[in-house]
């Protein structure tokens, strides 16, 4: 008879298999939905030995940066890997910031807690307090499909301790003519004991988060609408911001979107308008995960070329919600 141990070991094998393929169904529900653009070959093709470029043509895509990053004039314990800076937008403008001076610990689009709870003791993701992402291996580097697919082993730290396991999923769909949907799939797995994860109080930033690059004429808009004032403990199933990026024309911006299926939905949010998009979950209220049993979390992130009201981003989280196969 097998132990309970390895009962649960083959069932983590067994979700961790099918690890992306789900993503494989909703792209082609993407292609029929519309006309896109491809034709452009996507490529991986390293920039150095520390980070990771996608390009769809002579487009840069974005880049994941794997090794430890760090910054001239920045606090040495504010070095960092596992996350993705620059997010390019359509027309090659950088979307994305890194070690901004207001906020050193913000890091392009990453995923983060202010409060990682294990043995007892407490530590901050966030930043990076006791606790740190490290990069293990590729799971999976594909651009012969519809898409292009890049898929990661990392793992979270306590010194020489690791104490979750962390699978990434970036799924990056080919440009249409006015903007690009990114998915992001990820499945933690707290090792050996429970890990209680909890956001910022008061404003509940802890989980995906998206730092912005200067800008001008910042505007963010949910489904409550166009609000000039932050929005702290803000339940949303999207928000997106629309700016003034340098070295193009028109406006361009990024939503974020979480599917109906996500844990606690809808999340809670900060938005922040100096440049910030914070997914709060589980939020303030901390929440505990049991050991070795997967916590499943997935996103859009949907960039767009110009202004967008409130009806086409309602549209296109329509679309996203239509592609995911478990709705």
């Amino acid at each position: 008879m097998k132990s309970p141990k390895s009962n649960s070991a083959e069932l983590l094998r067994s979700r961790l298999s099918s690890f992306c393929a789900r993503r494989w169904l909703a792209v082609a529900l993407l292609l029929v939905a519309g006309p896109t653009l491809w034709g452009a070959a996507f490529r991986f093709q390293p920039v150095n030995e520390k980070s990771l470029g996608l390009w769809e043509g002579a487009q840069p895509v974005l880049v994941y940066n794997h090794g430890v990053l760090s910054k001239a004039g920045v606090p040495a314990d504010r070095a960092r890997s596992t996350y993705i800076h620059p997010l390019y937008g359509l027309d090659g403008e950088v979307l994305t910031d890194d070690f901004p001076k207001d906020h050193y610990h913000h890091r392009g689009l990453f995923w983060a807690w202010p409060h990682v709870k294990v043995g007892g003791k407490e530590y901050d993701l966030w930043m990076l307090k006791g606790v740190e992402q490290r990069f293990e291996r590729w799971l999976r580097q594909e651009t012969n499909g519809p898409a292009a697919v890049l898929a990661v082993a990392n793992g979270w730290y306590v010194g020489e301790r690791k104490i979750m396991d962390e699978r990434v999923c970036v799924t990056v769909h080919p440009a249409r003519q006015d903007s690009r949907a990114v998915d992001l799939e990820f499945i933690w797995t707290p090792l050996g004991e429970a890990i209680t994860l909890a956001g910022a109080e008061g404003k509940s930033y802890g989980g995906l988060t998206l730092r912005f690059a200067p800008r001008t004429n910042t505007v963010i808009t949910t489904p409550l609408g166009n609000d000039s004032q932050d929005l702290p403990m803000t339940r949303l199933p999207w928000a997106d911001l629309t700016a003034q990026f340098p070295g193009v024309p028109q406006p361009s911006g990024a939503a974020i979107f979480v599917p109906e299926s996500h844990p606690d939905f809808p999340p809670m949010w900060l938005t922040r308008h100096y440049g910030v998009l914070c997914l709060g979950w589980p939020g303030v209220e901390a929440a505990t995960f049991p050991p070795d049993k997967p916590i499943r979390c997935q996103y859009r992130v949907w960039i767009h070329r110009g202004s967008v009201s409130g009806d086409q981003l309602r549209a296109a989280y329509r679309d996203y919600n239509g592609a995911d196969p478990r709705k």
